[in-house]
């Protein structure tokens, strides 16, 4: 129980591919904000921050100016948890102490490394236990992000038009959102379709799939626009992820 199995470090990174541990993870942001997607919802976390994240569970994680984390697996650990939740340190910083601690013994090549890592395991599984509170998202923020997780294939969904609609100031609207998710609302839009379009093109030319195709169910009327956002967030073009999926998905990894 509490067994740790990894402990690494991300530094300042903008994306993490879509992938899933086997294991437990836990995600100790030390640096900047960022964003969770699992299939069908989001998570975001901030500077001090800890994503809790079970196994088997696909997600990817994007930041818009850039995250730094450290991050533990752990096997059968001692939490009443089953969802992927946020949990925040405290004042004094009690949990990034333990994840210091545990990367450092994780690395090191002392003979008591394993009696360490274990009573690390068991501190860190306390603390998420004694700090774990429910915040649950204000409404109108879930009503924000239903739409555009409904809207985003849809090249006609207009957002502004959207957030104009609602009895709230546009401006309140966008902070807000900004403040829940750690993005804008456009830049969540933005970010699924293009996460949408890598998963697509994942399946490689003998999909049969196009670029125009991937574009058009993924909102966008223009390809040519859809490859420019494409590389802006991936660093490959879309025709390039489509001929290499394997190596295109390799090169976004932390």
């Amino acid at each position: 129980m509490n067994d740790i199995t990894f402990v690494g470090k991300h530094p300042l990174i903008s994306s993490v591919s879509r992938h899933m541990h086997n294991t437990w993870e836990f995600v100790y942001c030390t640096h900047g904000s960022g964003v969770f997607h699992f299939d069908g919802r989001s998570m975001s976390y901030r500077k001090g921050d800890v994503a809790v994240i079970p196994p088997l569970m696909p997600h990817s994680n994007s930041s818009e100016d850039g995250m730094r984390n450290i991050y533990v697996n752990m096997q059968s650990p001692a939490i009443a948890l089953k969802e992927p939740t946020v949990i925040t340190d405290d004042a004094d910083q009690l949990m990034l102490h333990a994840f210091q601690a545990a990367y450092c013994h994780f690395v090191s090549d002392r003979k008591e490394r394993a009696s360490f890592l274990s009573a690390y395991g068991s501190l860190i599984c306390s603390y998420l236990t004694a700090y774990q509170t429910s915040h649950v998202r204000p409404g109108v923020v879930e009503e924000i992000e239903q739409a555009i997780l409904t809207g985003y294939p849809n090249p006609d969904f207009e957002l502004d038009a959207f957030l104009r609609a609602l009895p709230f100031s546009y401006d309140y609207l966008r902070k807000l959102f900004q403040k829940e998710m750690g993005v804008t609302p456009h830049r969540y839009l933005c970010d699924k379709r293009l996460q949408a379009a890598a998963q697509l093109l994942s399946g490689g030319v003998d999909s049969g799939i196009s670029i125009a195709d991937v574009a058009r169910m993924c909102g966008y009327r223009e390809p040519l626009y859809f490859s420019r956002m494409f590389k802006k967030k991936f660093g490959i073009s879309p025709s390039f992820y489509l001929e290499e999926p394997a190596l295109s998905e390799a090169s976004s990894r932390d």
